[in-house]
């Protein structure tokens, strides 16, 4: 009995140990957090291979012995309904409450969102509130491309999976993760688990708060709402104030670029052209040295990004997504006044050295 314990320990060591550690890593202070940015990641090493991890299975047996009830007689505790309905809207109304003024409002909760929003996270000191229209957060980045599973994420972005620990499948330049939803769900779960992160889904970014010349916000409404605006009376909505306003709301669609859309509707910016055709190489490189503070306090990134420069689709590579997040972070947290790898404050990974935001400009104008 003890060999079969001694076995479950070390699979479960083998299994998640690098995760934990992250964990742990991430809880800390700012200061001292591991990061794909700074240059800290876990090494790939660290991830267990595959015959290692079937080694250390133990027998199916001990895989079920710890049963915490019992499936044959399960019971629930007793609640009262108005227990369930109070305990929703107190948590939600909290939440609007300590939001309504926010340090950060990120507009998309796809892969650039989320990597902003994870990046974000590691100070406390920053309070994050992510907007999301969709009931299921994720964007495009739940399948790779045609609707396939595998993820396909070019070097060196892979770092960026070694710190939250997802694995993967490796090439010389490239990497490969199983199924695009592992990359999804591992993100999402650690940026939820931030106490200074809200995620506020099915709701709608509408329009923004600009007041002289900056933005300072977003206009919200539940998304169902947005969408039949045509087929009620009106229905007005609620707002969001915000130091930065962080646009990562994708290739133009129903709601995809409303931000730099609405920047140019308001004569903020002159032209939005769009994307041009795919070329991966071209594209992935310009939206991580494109994404920037397009207008004072509103910050664009991820395909939102091509979409205002005109520069190439991508198609289905996401490590440009990732970087290009990290990047949008950085940025607000150097407009913030906070420790960033732009300014020279944070220690810099060189593989990933992300340019100033002047330097962005300059060549955006070019």
């Amino acid at each position: 009995m003890a060999s079969v314990t001694a076995a479950s320990a070390s699979a479960r060591t083998l299994v998640s140990g690098s995760i934990f550690e992250d964990r742990k890593l991430m809880s800390s202070k700012f200061g001292s957090l591991s990061s794909s940015v700074h240059g800290t990641a876990f090494p790939a090493s660290v991830r267990p291979s595959a015959a290692a991890a079937v080694r250390a299975t133990p027998p199916i047996a001990a895989l079920y012995a710890d049963q915490k009830y019992d499936l044959q007689s399960f019971k629930f505790e007793p609640i009262r309904e108005s227990i369930v309905s109070r305990e929703m809207t107190r948590r939600y109304m909290m939440d609007m409450i300590t939001h309504a003024d926010t340090d950060v409002v990120i507009v998309g909760a796809g892969s650039a969102g989320l990597s902003c929003a994870y990046e974000l996270s590691k100070n406390p000191d920053v309070k994050v509130a992510i907007i999301e229209q969709s009931v299921s957060p994720g964007g495009g980045a739940w399948l790779g491309g045609q609707l396939f599973s595998a993820m396909v994420v070019r070097k060196p972005a892979h770092l960026f999976l070694d710190e939250i620990g997802v694995p993967y499948d490796e090439a010389e330049d490239y990497v490969v993760i199983k199924h695009a939803a592992l990359f999804t769900s591992t993100i999402m779960s650690q940026v939820l688990a931030r106490p200074n992160v809200k995620l506020f889904n099915a709701v709608a970014a509408e329009d923004l708060i600009i007041k002289e010349g900056r933005v300072s916000g977003v206009v919200t409404n539940w998304a169902l709402v947005s969408m039949n605006h045509d087929t009620q009376s009106c229905m007005d909505p609620n707002v969001m104030e915000s130091k930065v306003v962080v646009s990562s709301c994708g290739h133009d669609g129903p709601f995809g670029a409303t931000g730099v859309k609405r920047l140019k509707s308001v004569g903020m910016i002159d032209k939005v052209p769009g994307m041009k055709a795919l070329d991966m190489n071209a594209a992935e490189d310009a939206i991580v040295r494109l994404t920037r503070e397009i207008v004072p306090g509103m910050i664009v990134t991820g395909m939102e990004v091509a979409e205002i420069d005109g520069s190439p689709r991508m198609g289905p590579t996401f490590g440009a997504m990732m970087v290009s997040g990290q990047k949008a972070a950085h940025l607000a947290l150097k407009a913030l006044g906070q420790p960033n790898a732009l300014d020279g404050t944070l220690r810099v990974h060189p593989e990933l050295v992300l340019a100033s935001a002047e330097e962005e400009i300059t060549t955006a104008s070019a």
